[in-house]
């Protein structure tokens, strides 16, 4: 339970981070957030089905495994009718015609998005502790970890261009992260009562992961001419889950 709660703030507060480097450095250029945010894809797809997916398939059976990806997927495309597209929002694509307010409200919808993809991320988190592999866990923690620090990064362009002061960016990255911190001891204690859901929690966790690389990491990364550099970040991020996982 303390290792569990410990993981929910290092991986909530890893967003929090983000925001402070992306204090630093405003303005990112296109070409490297998209290397970092693919880098930060790979990693995820390896938490996925190094720390999630595998896991699955060794705690029940295939089907239940096969069942728990796709409900996990299933479920962030209806999130995903609730908010656009993160690729859309990123890169602050807009008419030049378009007021400040309009603008606002565009990168609180792309802050939502953010928010609603936190969940079933910390989920992943959560439930990687109802394993006895615990080294698993906290490969996939430390790989939601990474991610979480470029998607802070990410987050801080967008709002002080919509003129949001800096002390308000700080409070709404936070929510963001502590959005992460529910969602992980929500996975934890769902399967710590009933461990029988285990396998499909796993897999679930894993296809929410895979959608999000999917469905919004690579087209933002895929979108601004810099796809060579992205695919091999994305490359060099898998193997830096594989290395992980071999060594933890």
């Amino acid at each position: 339970m303390q290792l569990a709660v410990i993981t929910a703030f290092g991986v909530g507060g890893a967003t929090i981070v983000g925001v402070l480097i992306g204090f630093l450095f405003r303005g990112i250029p296109h070409r490297f957030n998209d290397i970092i945010l693919s880098y930060a894809a790979g990693i995820m797809l390896g938490a996925a089905v190094l720390g999630l997916i595998v896991p699955s398939l060794e705690e029940g059976n295939v089907w239940i495994s096969l069942l728990g990806i796709l409900t996990g997927a299933v479920f962030l495309n209806f999130a995903d009718r609730l908010t656009p597209h993160l690729h859309r929002i990123t890169g602050m694509d807009q008419e030049a015609h378009a007021d400040r307010q309009s603008q606002l409200n565009k990168v609180m919808l792309f802050v939502m998005a953010i928010a609603i993809h936190n969940l079933p991320e910390g989920i992943a988190a959560g439930v990687g502790f109802g394993t006895e592999n615990i080294g698993n866990a906290i490969t996939v923690a430390i790989g939601i970890a990474l991610q979480n620090i470029p998607e802070g990064m990410v987050i801080v362009s967008p709002l002080i261009m919509a003129g949001v002061p800096r002390f308000r960016v700080f409070v709404i990255a936070c929510f963001t992260g502590v959005i992460e911190i529910i969602g992980t001891m929500i996975g934890f204690g769902a399967v710590t009562v009933a461990s029988a859901i285990l396998p499909f929690a796993l897999a679930f966790a894993g296809g929410t992961m895979i959608y999000v690389v999917s469905d919004e990491m690579i087209p933002e990364t895929h979108s601004h001419g810099y796809e060579r550099q992205a695919t091999y970040a994305l490359l060099f991020g898998f193997m830096t889950m594989i290395l992980m996982d071999w060594y933890i």
